[in-house]
C-alpha cells in the first residue's frame, strides 16, 4: 500500500498544531492562540520518513487518525490492534480504501489525563499498538508500541467563536447570599416625594413610611415589613407597647375604627414598601414620645406572595383584607390573627422617633 510521506524524520518526536479543519499532517501558522497537538512517534521506530498518527484537538474531543501502516513497512497492522488511551477504546470509523482508522474521544474519557500549566490545559492520553500473537506463538514479526499525545488548550482564550453557556450560579446569586442587606426605613412627606426633615407631629396627622433595600448586586428582591412596634421607649420589649403591623404583614392599625392606615398600592418598586398609619400616643405618658422598630425582610422578586411574605391592608368599605399583591387567600390568616411564626427576616433597624402633640388617638398602658 503506498502513501505520501508526511515529511517528518524517523525516530524524532515531533511538534504538530492542527486548527480546527487542518490538511492532514500539514503544521499551520496561528496568529491568535489555538488548541494544538504534540504527537510522539519516537517508539514506532519507523522504517521509512513517516508519521502516521494525525491529531485534532477540538473544542471538547479529540479526533486521532492512524495510518495502519504504522510503522512504514508497508505492511498493515489490524484495527483491533489498536486502542485509545489507558481505558483501550476502540476506533469509532475505518477506511478501508486509505487505510485508516479513527478514533473521537471526549477530553476527558478514555483514561486521559489533565494537568494545568500558567499558559495551558493540558489533556494527555495515548494511542496503543499491542499486537495479538498469531500463528507460532514462538516468534513474533512486530512489536507493540506506545504513541503519547497531548492537546493543548490556551487559558487565555475561548477554544472556539461560539457563545459559552455558564452552568455556575451567577455571581450576583452569591453575593446575595453572602453579603448582609442594607435596609432602610424613613419617614417621607405628605407626598412621598422626599424623606421629611421634622419627626415632630399633631395627633390627626398621617405619618408615611417608606421601606427599602438596596438590591444593588443581587438578584431582584421583593421587601416585606414583617411586623413594626411602637414603644415608649427604645427597648423593643419594654411596656406599653403597640404593634401596629404584625403577624407577617398585616396592617392590623387599619382595623380600628377611626384610622386609615394602609400599605400603599401599587408599590413604587419591588425593593421599596410604603404605609401611612394616623399618629397616635400612649395614654398617659406625658413624654410624648414614640420608638418604632420595623422588622423588614426581602423574598425573591419572581417568588408569588404567601402567608409570610404579604402585605395587607384592611379595607373598610368592603370589609375585607387586601394585599398589596397576590390573591387574597394570601391575607386569610390576618383575619383570623394566626399567622405562622416562622421568621425569614434579614436585619433589624433602628427606631424612628418622633413628639406627639394633643391626644386623639389612645391606646391602653
Amino acid at each position: 500500500v503506498a502513501y505520501d510521506p508526511w515529511g517528518f524524520l524517523r525516530g524524532e518526536a515531533e511538534l504538530w498544531r492542527y486548527g480546527r479543519d487542518p490538511s492532514l499532517g500539514q503544521p499551520r501558522v496561528f496568529s491568535q492562540p489555538s488548541p494544538w497537538a504534540w504527537v510522539d512517534v519516537s517508539q514506532l521506530q519507523a522504517a521509512a520518513p513517516l508519521h502516521p498518527v494525525a491529531v485534532q484537538c477540538q473544542e471538547a474531543q479529540v479526533v486521532v487518525t492512524v495510518h495502519r501502516d504504522l510503522f512504514g513497512t508497508g505492511r498493515l497492522v489490524k484495527a483491533a490492534d489498536l486502542t485509545l488511551g489507558s481505558a483501550a477504546c476502540l476506533p469509532v470509523a475505518q477506511s478501508p480504501a486509505e487505510a485508516t482508522v479513527t478514533f473521537v474521544a471526549g477530553l476527558h474519557e478514555c483514561g486521559s489525563t489533565l494537568r494545568v500549566t500558567p499558559d495551558a490545559l493540558v489533556y494527555s492520553t495515548s494511542l496503543n499498538y499491542n499486537p495479538l500473537l498469531t500463528g507460532n506463538p514462538v516468534i513474533v514479526r512486530t512489536s507493540p508500541g506506545v504513541v503519547p499525545i497531548e492537546c493543548h488548550y490556551p487559558r487565555r482564550d475561548n477554544v472556539s467563536s461560539n457563545g459559552v453557556k455558564p452552568t455556575w450560579a451567577p455571581f450576583r446569586s452569591t453575593l446575595s447570599s453572602e453579603e448582609k442587606l442594607p435596609f432602610s426605613l424613613r419617614l417621607m412627606n405628605d407626598d412621598w416625594s422626599a424623606e421629611r426633615v421634622s419627626t415632630v407631629f399633631q395627633l390627626g396627622e398621617v405619618l408615611h413610611f417608606q421601606a427599602g433595600v438596596n438590591v444593588e448586586n443581587h438578584a431582584p428582591l421583593r421587601l416585606f415589613v414583617d411586623n413594626c412596634v411602637a414603644t415608649s421607649s427604645p427597648d423593643r420589649s419594654s411596656s406599653p407597647q403597640y404593634a401596629f403591623i404584625d403577624f407577617s404583614g398585616c396592617l392590623v392599625d387599619g382595623q380600628l375604627d377611626d384610622t386609615t392606615s394602609t400599605f400603599i398600592s401599587p408599590r413604587p418598586r419591588q425593593d421599596v414598601l410604603q404605609f401611612a398609619v394616623d399618629a397616635f400616643k400612649f395614654a398617659g405618658d406625658s413624654s410624648n414620645l414614640i420608638y418604632i422598630t420595623c422588622h423588614l425582610k426581602v423574598s425573591l422578586a419572581d417568588q408569588a406572595p404567601d402567608p409570610l411574605n404579604k402585605a395587607c391592608s384592611f379595607n373598610k368599605a368592603s370589609n375585607l383584607w387586601a394585599p398589596v399583591e397576590g390573591t387574597r387567600d394570601v391575607c386569610s390568616c390576618c383575619e383570623m390573627r394566626s399567622c405562622s411564626s416562622a421568621r425569614h427576616s434579614r436585619r433589624l433597624h433602628a427606631p424612628s422617633r418622633w413628639q406627639g402633640g394633643r391626644v386623639r388617638r389612645e391606646l391602653p398602658s
